[in-house]
């Protein structure tokens, strides 16, 4: 046993060094991996980068029009699972996914399938904004036209406005549509690339610790942005701020060591974990 884990085990009470020291507790997940109305539908998930095992058999349903929070240590395989959900890892060559990903029924992990449509379906907002380096007339526009979406200038003009106004940035840039989306607010370019998102009429939106550059009265914002687009889709977030994923989610999934450890309703998770982890984690005790 090294030096750090005998400190975490004297400080953490029921855990166990092996916990943290790479070697594995676990005997599946607690709680309820289903939602009642699923938009995804994720079972027996792994992850390998190279020999490296780092998802091994998560089971997690997304229902339509909730929040799921995704929580855990750095490195704990929240963005790794995350990113399973519309095949960004097919950009890693060491990654190698298995198991099945179903959206309303279609397998996502088909090598048959196109994962241009999909990732419009299932889009994905990152941690630090990244408008295209275009006005953002066009970084909302681009979507739709290369997805075939419009077919006349003010129907795209209709769907720019909307998805800005869907993402509370409409005011703002009004004026400004023919200016570079590169030369908004951090917080404004997060909104920018979420109307992006919205534009191409997604059925799921993933985001990966999308505040994390942010300051609190942007971060703000986007958290209220979070409760009115779960009205119109089902939501997936990955955050390291415990007071984000109760604010933003209605069910939340600790990750640990690759583990899906535990699922359930927010407030259960938060103010009753079952598992030792968990509760050592939403407590502060580490991570």
């Amino acid at each position: 046993m090294n030096t750090t884990a005998e400190a975490i085990e004297t400080n953490t009470g029921n855990l166990r060094a092996s916990d943290f020291d790479g070697e594995r507790a676990f005997e599946g997940t607690l709680g309820d991996i289903t939602a009642a109305e699923p938009r995804m539908e994720c079972r027996e998930v792994n992850v390998w980068y190279d020999a490296n095992h780092a998802i091994r058999e998560v089971s997690l349903d997304i229902g339509k029009h909730e929040v799921v929070a995704m929580i855990g240590p750095s490195g704990c395989g929240k963005s790794t699972f995350l990113r399973c959900l519309n095949r960004m890892n097919d950009t890693i060559p060491a990654a190698k996914v298995t198991g099945s990903i179903k959206l309303d029924g279609m397998e996502v992990l088909d090598r048959g399938i196109d994962v241009v449509p999909l990732r419009a379906q299932v889009g994905m907002v990152f941690q630090k904004p990244n408008p295209f380096p275009k006005s953002v007339y066009e970084n909302i526009a681009y979507g739709p036209r290369i997805h075939g979406l419009t077919n006349h200038r003010e129907e795209l003009d209709e769907l720019v406005e909307t998805s800005l106004k869907r993402a509370g940035l409409w005011k703002e840039v009004k004026d400004r549509l023919h200016q570079p989306g590169t030369g908004l607010s951090g917080g404004q370019q997060q909104r920018l690339c979420i109307a992006r998102t919205i534009a191409v009429s997604p059925e799921v939106i993933l985001m990966d610790e999308p505040c994390s550059a942010l300051d609190p009265i942007a971060t703000a914002v986007i958290e209220e942005l979070i409760a009115e687009l779960k009205q119109e889709y089902s939501i997936a977030i990955v955050t390291h701020s415990m007071q984000q994923a109760a604010r933003v989610s209605q069910r939340t999934a600790y990750f640990h060591l690759g583990d899906l450890v535990e699922v359930g309703a927010t407030g259960q998770v938060f103010e009753d974990p079952q598992h030792h982890l968990t509760r050592a984690y939403v407590t502060g005790r580490f991570g």
